[in-house]
């Protein structure tokens, strides 16, 4: 006869998560985000402190940053490890569906248990219960849907004996991995039911390396061995694949230089004599310069998002081929690729071991030299700036750069500075976290929390500024609670910077951007320094590039968060460092000023160029 344990649903739920283990020994599921309301207190919230700290509870300000903390920490683990986020029904939930979509575009993994209205109906409308005319099963959290790899909507406390396995094979899958929403009705949680005893037993999962097809793998390696200058693009899924080593290795045997995407950034570092930066849009010249001669572009673990390609301008090559290397088939053949679906760091050895030890034709390693020559003469201290002038944003990262150590991982997410960043940043291995995918405004303190759970011997510097800060600034109090120290360098150009430069860029006017072009009364004079010191961390603002040298190197004998507050140049074309390139963001076909139409008229010249394989 089955043993048998009587529960309720959310009991049952939180005892079995707490004994799903990485093959490390781990939880794969450390423990749970929570904020309680009417929708998940008196279940999850009684089941989460019967438990205790063998799946331990941690209290947000907010159910959106909450979640991005949880991404991060995924994120920074490689995707072996994960976090879970709990809310209440209605704004609570709903303040999660942008979280599921950044952690649904990075393919990160996270599970999010929204309360839900009643399975069973009977007091409905419930609070902050969304109704539909025209369906009685549709509720807020169906906005959870296209922004989830997979969404179940509990309404028996049994859907949890197929339910959970499914989400935690979704999470640890890596072609399938993303967000999970297990979408769960209030009355159920509350549910008793007589579970199996060995429901509970605990269950290792086990991240698989899919091996490539050998037909495949030939065809791949056979383009290789043709190839007259190949480039290999290095994209996230080395960095979960854990194939930084393999990456290398192949690189440097076969003579092909790398270039580097977002999410790539860091898998090699910068010092590396075959990485030649990044590529695209915020791509460095030597990198560029090797995009656009390439008759063969090897794509490992990239998804070609359109900063990578510039839009599809960059491989400018007439007869170009493409080859992705991808753990998804849906990323394997993109724009005409030639696809190898497999696991990163297979997929690398195997394709050396056939192509032996052939090496590609001789590329330019002076390039890579000179560019990084560049890169420092660009991002050094300023000799003397008068008192109407400040500094740039490479002056910032040039000052953080010098403070910094191979312990140094650089974050962020939006605005001026990823761009920056990708371009100007030279990381150790592993020194790099940018959420790029969705480029979401807000994600940087929370995910800067997130990381430093996940790397808690590395030294966290968070680079946000005004506008993305002021979007979501909360954690910060958290992290202060919490006792998690990171740095935040908080560069204040008052304003959206980086939206102002490119509605300029496209022919517009200033508009709606930086404060000064608003339609407001009064011009603000918001205190970061006060604002952040409010919130426990230890604050200061930074009177030049030298004294933010010096407050970065401080910030690391802290047990809290340490803000640094520096004012920047707000002008529209503070310098650039050279590379870059073209970015296909559309403008008006009918323009009201000369500016306008000229840009237009660049515009099309561009499109022209683009390479387009479907």
């Amino acid at each position: 006869m089955t043993k048998t344990i009587r529960l309720t649903a959310a009991q049952a739920m939180i005892r079995w998560l707490s004994v799903q283990m990485t093959e490390d020994g781990d939880r794969f599921i450390e423990g749970m985000w929570a904020i309680f309301g009417h929708g998940n207190v008196a279940g999850i919230g009684e089941a989460l402190q019967g438990i205790g700290t063998a799946f331990p509870t941690w209290r947000g300000q907010n159910e959106q940053t909450m979640a991005h903390a949880a991404i991060a920490y995924a994120k920074a683990k490689k995707r072996r490890g994960a976090h879970a986020v709990t809310s209440s029904i209605g704004p609570g939930a709903t303040n999660m569906v942008t979280a599921a979509a950044l952690a649904h575009v990075n393919r990160l993994p996270v599970l999010l248990i929204p309360g839900d209205v009643f399975a069973s109906r009977r007091p409905d409308p419930v609070l902050q219960q969304v109704e539909d005319f025209d369906d009685g099963t549709v509720s807020a959290n169906d906005c959870f849907r296209p922004v989830s790899r997979y969404f179940d909507r509990i309404t028996r406390p049994e859907q949890l004996l197929s339910a959970l396995p499914r989400a935690l094979r979704v999470m640890t899958d890596p072609a399938a991995c993303g967000p999970v929403t297990l979408s769960f009705c209030q009355d159920v949680q509350a549910e008793a039911y007589d579970w199996p005893e060995a429901f509970f037993e605990p269950r290792v999962w086990i991240i698989r390396r899919p091996e490539p097809d050998r037909a495949e793998l030939a065809q791949i390696a056979d383009m290789i061995r043709r190839a007259k200058a190949p480039v290999l693009v290095c994209g996230g899924g080395v960095i979960y694949s854990q194939a930084e080593q393999a990456l290398s290795e192949f690189a440097t045997r076969h003579g092909i230089p790398v270039v580097e995407t977002q999410a790539g950034k860091s898998a090699l570092a910068q010092k590396h004599p075959m990485n030649f930066g990044a590529a695209g849009v915020d791509g460095s010249a030597a990198a560029n310069a090797l995009c656009e001669k390439a008759d063969l572009v090897i794509g490992v673990g990239t998804r070609f998002q359109d900063f990578t390609t510039g839009s599809w301008t960059l491989f400018s090559e007439p007869d170009r081929k493409m080859v992705s290397i991808n753990v998804q088939p849906y990323d394997a053949f993109k724009h005409g690729s030639a696809g190898l679906v497999s696991d990163a760091r297979v997929a690398l050895e195997k394709l050396s071991e056939m192509l032996e030890d052939h090496k590609a034709p001789s590329y330019d390693p002076e390039t890579r030299e000179q560019w990084l020559e560049q890169v420092d003469a660009h991002c050094a201290a300023p000799l003397a700036l008068g008192k109407d002038h400040l500094p740039t944003d490479a002056q910032v990262i040039g000052a953080v750069q010098r403070a910094s150590t191979d312990k140094t991982v650089a974050m962020c997410a939006a605005g001026t500075m990823p761009g920056a960043l990708k371009l100007l940043w030279q990381p150790s291995q592993g020194g790099y976290h940018m959420e790029y995918g969705y480029s979401c405004m807000g994600y940087e303190v929370a995910g800067a929390m997130g990381i430093k759970l996940a790397l808690p011997h590395r030294d966290v510097v968070c680079f946000v500024g005004d506008g993305s800060y002021m979007m979501a600034n909360s954690e910060l109090a958290t992290a202060v609670m919490r006792r998690i120290p990171f740095t935040v360098v908080l560069t204040d150009n008052r304003g959206y910077g980086c939206i102002n430069r490119l509605q300029i860029h496209c022919g517009g006017e200033e508009f709606n951007n930086m404060y000064k072009d608003c339609e407001i009364d009064q011009q603000p004079e918001i205190d970061f320094v006060k604002q952040a010191a409010s919130m426990g961390a230890h604050a200061e603002k930074a009177k030049d590039i030298a004294d933010l040298e010096a407050k970065v190197v401080a910030a690391r004998n802290r047990d809290i968060p340490t803000v640094i507050v520096i004012d920047t140049d707000a002008r529209p074309d503070p310098g650039e460092a050279g590379g870059g390139h073209w970015w296909d963001v559309a403008v008006p076909e009918v323009g009201q000023t000369t500016k306008s139409r000229d840009a237009r008229s660049l515009y099309a010249q561009k499109q022209t160029l683009q390479n387009l394989v479907n």
